[in-house]
């Protein structure tokens, strides 16, 4: 009778997730001949007029931007990594030099995918694209946040109010501790880590038993999140909870984090303006090695190695 009761349960969560999942075309046909799982995870400015947003209220705001992006890669054998790909990234479509955070605009999800599996010689087996909303209500889900900045910060853009150290953080300041940029001496990169640190600190909340345990902590944090996410047209509820325990293992003290390779952060084009001219080689090495598990634990890229 319990085993039976059990499997109802898991049914009817199944069914639940599942119907709440909004799905877009977001793969390629490219072939995957690694062995591992990678997740393109994005972070999109689409205005939905949530608290908190720059932007939500400006009608003269047209467009979106996926400025947040970041790779989890998840081998077969080895360690799980989460690696940042930075908004001003140049790449060319169709013959156009751009910034990697329009080319979903301009050219869909599918030629997004396109271009960071250029970048990382990998296929992407599943997508999330979560509007920047929907962090403020996942962090409000589980209870707030602890963050580390150390630089007191009063930036306008973002406004983040911040005091060098250690603080918790309810949504609305997670959400401007992740989108903060001009205030931060490493621009886009310096956001980039402190995106990372989000994506971790939530993860630990989220699977600690205080919230595991709690079945309406769960329910929220469930509704918080799927509100707020589309995934690739493959997606299902095994393939959520196998990103959560990867996102866990990446951000733990035995993952691979960090961001690309670059030979140029501030490479001017023609039209496109101040770019990061990503370094090809080194990149597609770097994932060669988070594919195969060979890479050792630690930060990655160019400011890391700097």
């Amino acid at each position: 009778m319990l085993v039976v009761l059990l499997a109802l349960a898991l049914f009817g969560a199944w069914n639940w997730v599942d119907g709440k999942l909004e799905r877009d075309s977001w793969l390629t046909g490219m072939a995957d001949s690694s062995g591992a799982t990678s997740w393109l995870l994005v972070g999109s400015d689409k205005r939905d007029s949530t608290e908190g947003v720059s932007g939500a209220d400006d009608q003269t705001v047209t467009g979106f931007r996926t400025d947040t992006l970041l790779v989890l890669t998840r081998p077969k054998n080895g360690l799980s990594s989460l690696i940042s790909i930075p908004r001003d990234s140049l790449v060319e479509v169709d013959g156009q030099y751009m910034k990697i955070n329009a080319v979903a605009q301009v050219y869909g999800n599918k030629a997004l995918t396109g271009e960071v599996e250029q970048i990382t010689g990998q296929k992407i087996d599943h997508v999330a694209e979560i509007q920047f909303g929907g962090l403020k209500n996942v962090v409000d889900a589980v209870g707030g946040v602890n963050l580390c900045y150390d630089q007191d910060v009063d930036d306008a853009y973002s406004g983040l109010k911040w005091t060098s150290g250690c603080h918790d953080a309810d949504g609305t300041t997670a959400l401007a501790f992740s989108r903060m940029r001009y205030s931060d001496a490493q621009g886009d990169f310096g956001r980039a880590a402190r995106q990372r640190q989000v994506i971790a600190a939530v993860m630990k909340k989220t699977l600690s038993a205080g919230t595991l345990l709690n079945p309406s902590k769960v329910a929220r944090l469930a509704d918080a999140g799927l509100g707020s996410l589309t995934v690739d047209e493959d997606t299902d509820p095994m393939t959520l909870a196998a990103m959560a325990m990867a996102f866990r293992d990446a951000t733990g003290a035995s993952g691979v984090t960090g961001s690309l390779y670059w030979s140029n952060p501030d490479y001017y084009v023609d039209g496109v303006g101040s770019s990061v001219l990503l370094d090809d080689t080194a990149n597609t090495e770097l994932f060669a090695q988070l594919a195969s598990g060979r890479h050792a634990a630690g930060e990655v890229g160019t400011l890391a190695e700097n």
